[in-house]
């Protein structure tokens, strides 16, 4: 069992150290800072996640599941960085969770609560 426990915790571990190599490539790559990859990620995997489960951008599900994937993001992001001031990190984790969350949410909301403002206008016949 315990051999069983350590190569599914090399396997995770190892995922995540991946996952967080590649989002530093694209981060150093990218003329956008990581704030904004941040907003951009937010919306775009909205969408994606949306479209991949043929719902509505009304639905809460998408929203839900990009809120999931961007906490454990932060997760992994926790885990990867060692910062000597603990506040600060967790500080800046915060931010980014605030970032990725803002305009799907506030998108959410908008075509919840005001639906005719994301439909084409009727057009009157004369």
């Amino acid at each position: 069992m315990h051999a069983l426990f350590e190569q599914l915790r090399h396997v995770v571990t190892g995922g995540m150290a991946t996952w967080y190599e590649a989002k530093m490539f694209i981060e150093h790559a990218s003329v956008v800072n990581s704030d904004g990859l941040h907003v951009l990620v937010g919306v775009l995997g909205w969408l994606v996640v949306a479209l991949a489960l043929r719902r509505s951008l009304a639905d809460r599900l998408p929203w839900m599941i990009l809120f999931a994937l961007t906490l454990v993001n932060e997760c992994v992001d926790l885990w990867a960085e060692q910062w000597p001031d603990k506040a600060m990190q967790f500080g800046e984790s915060a931010k980014d969770v605030l970032l990725t969350m803002t305009l799907p949410t506030l998108l959410l909301l908008a075509v919840r609560l005001r639906p005719n403002l994301f439909r084409a206008p009727s057009r009157r016949r004369r």
